[in-house]
């Protein structure tokens, strides 16, 4: 009897399991089944991205995707008429699209803003209107575009950059799934001018990239990371990986005379050398092997200051017989060279440095002068916090702290501990020589300011042709470092121009773009005690309205903030352009303007 039981009951278990499999069947035949007007998306809100001052740099903006279910739309006529108001299209368009569709879901309009859906959603409830569908989605949106785009980066179906190294934070996964804010230590102003003076370096020398970094070597704050090529994240389908392409982080290569500062400072630290040791440089040192080192010039008899004024490919050379192959290397890896620095990218490259082992017998002088070592742009940052510090290595960083959704801090993130790597009356020395590099007549002067030292060091490297494995004829890197002042700095500067065309040393392009950088920096940054002059407003109307329509004719934007402008940057028929921060005081074109395909709209706040 229960055995029947028990017959009975799986083969009505065995019915119904058949019936479900046959509902889900037919629904997946005919489409989903619409939404509700009033049903709202249930997926948590992502954290945002912030810079150093709060300026928002990605945020999580909820949407709608508006359309129709044909097989619930009893009044056609009135659907369109009353949708076709919000939606900016015609009433007989939108009854074309809807009639032409083989498919019962006709989508109308994607990405319309919370706003807009709400209104949507009221009107055709009041009206008993029937067969809207609007599906909630989640927007990322990126409102200062290319700014800092590589480091930000963006998500997609594989993120990128912070979005991808701080996933789990901003996703909320050890939250309840309440995403946490990631405050970064750039600062958008610096980042403006690293990056609007890399593009005009790269123009003027027909260059291939252009890498430009700023850090305060005294919290190991990266201001500024300009990587150009750049890419708009809005829309980072149709960039390019070169255009996505991190590369003060991730790519490594050889820095040339800019590295004597460190290999230099080595020496002197370890007692191979001293401050008035001499070093002949008839324009050519031959290795054991044959081969030649060469400078551009005879230099004849070069001090340590001299090597790094004159940048002394030879003196540097011979300076370098004076100690060991291991020696040297381990003092080269306490400025963190062939490690990661842990900025907080992921992909971030360690270089190239091989272990003194495998030295040939001209490795040891060549690393003195910036070859056969390869490194990256925040490699570079981090040494010279070296110099700037009185010796103590100061590790960069890209991310202060990590906010909670309820404003906590959850975590203030520190990338390492601070170590001492050479004696402070070492990283003084070096300071002085640099200081003397930007002097008149030596090779940096481009990059001199004046009323402000500046410790400059210049470089020309070479790239390795893939083709022959041998160093290019025509491929160079040109590039500047600067601290400043020279005494006490403030600031580190980075420039490197990839593969200039015409010009191609760093003492003649990459220095006056430091000095331009430094001119405009110093100011900002109140560096040694200057002020900068602000004018405000004398009042600012704080709006508590809501986006308007944009639909036949330009709105009048006017005194709306950015965060309520955000929507706009996703349109995909015009380009909205937003310059500043605050409330929207001036707009181009004017209110009542007509809308037309791929115009586009520019926005000032103050």
């Amino acid at each position: 009897m229960i055995k029947r039981r028990f017959i009975v009951l799986f083969s009505l278990l065995a019915v119904f399991t058949v019936y479900l499999m046959f509902c889900v069947a037919a629904l997946m035949i005919k489409g989903a089944p619409p939404l509700s007007p009033k049903q709202t998306a249930a997926r948590p809100d992502r954290g945002s991205i912030f810079d150093r001052n709060g300026r928002v740099l990605a945020i999580q903006i909820r949407f709608a995707d508006i359309g129709v279910w044909k097989p619930d739309i009893d009044d056609l006529d009135l659907l369109c008429n009353e949708l076709s108001g919000i939606l900016g299209m015609s009433s007989n368009d939108l009854r074309a699209t809807i009639e032409a569709a083989n498919k019962d879901h006709v989508p109308l309009k994607k990405r319309v803003d919370n706003a807009e859906a709400r209104q949507i959603s009221a009107l055709f409830e009041e009206k008993k209107i029937k067969g809207i569908k609007i599906d909630p989605i989640v927007g990322r949106v990126y409102p200062e575009r290319n700014l800092a785009s590589q480091v930000i980066g963006f998500v997609g179906d594989k993120n990128e950059g912070i979005e991808l190294a701080f996933n789990k934070e901003l996703d909320g996964v050890d939250d309840e799934n309440k995403g946490s804010s990631v405050i970064l230590t750039i600062d958008t102003y610096v980042q403006h001018v690293l990056e609007e003076i890399s593009r005009r370096a790269m123009e003027e020398n027909g260059a291939e990239a252009v890498m430009f970094v700023a850090m305060n070597p005294r919290t190991g704050d990266i201001l500024g990371s300009a990587s150009i090529p750049d890419f708009d994240p809005n829309n980072f389908p149709v960039s390019s990986a070169v255009s996505r392409m991190n590369r003060p982080a991730i790519w490594a290569f050889e820095p040339g005379s800019t590295f004597k500062v460190f290999s230099i400072a080595a020496l002197l630290d370890s007692g191979a050398i001293s401050e008035n040791s001499l070093f002949l440089c008839n324009g050519g040192y031959t290795l054991i092997s044959g081969s030649p080192i060469t400078c551009l010039a005879n230099h004849s008899r070069v001090t340590p200051r001299e090597i790094i004024i004159n940048s002394c490919n030879v003196g540097a050379a011979f300076a370098s017989d004076n100690i060991s192959n291991s020696a040297f290397y381990n003092k080269l890896c306490d400025f963190g060279f062939g490690s990661r620095t842990g900025a907080g990218i992921r992909g971030e490259s360690a270089g190239i440095f091989a272990h003194y082992a495998n030295w040939s017998d001209r490795s040891r002088q060549t690393i003195a002068f910036g070859q056969e070592i390869s490194v990256s742009a925040y490699q570079i940052l981090q040494a010279a916090s070296v110099i700037a510090n009185d010796g103590i290595l100061v590790p960069p960083r890209l991310v202060s702290k990590i906010v909670s959704a309820d404003g906590r801090t959850v975590k203030e993130w520190k990338n390492g501990e601070n170590r001492r790597v050479i004696k402070a009356e070492t990283a003084k020395l070096m300071r002085s020589y640099m200081a003397d590099t930007s002097s008149r007549g030596a090779m940096g002067w481009r990059a001199s300011i004046q009323d402000i030292s500046v410790g400059v060091k210049t470089g020309t490297s070479q790239i390795i042709d893939p083709a022959t494995k041998k160093y290019s004829d025509t491929d160079f890197i040109a590039s500047c470092l600067a601290l400043l002042p020279a005494e006490n700095p403030d600031l580190v500067l980075y420039l490197a121009i990839i593969k200039p065309k015409g010009v191609i040393y760093g003492a003649r392009i990459a220095a006056p773009a430091i000095r331009e950088a430094a001119e405009e920096l110093i100011d900002y940054l109140d560096i040694v005690g200057r002020n900068p002059l602000v004018s405000h407003p004398p009042a600012v109307n704080i709006p508590t309205g809501r986006l308007p329509a944009l639909q036949s004719s330009v709105p009048d934007f006017t005194g709306l903030s950015k965060r309520v402008l955000l929507p706009l940057l996703l349109r995909d028929d015009v380009t909205v352009e937003i310059r500043g921060d605050g409330w929207v005081r001036r707009q181009s074109p004017p209110a009542g303007t007509s809308v037309t395909a791929g115009m586009k709209i520019v926005l000032e706040l103050e």
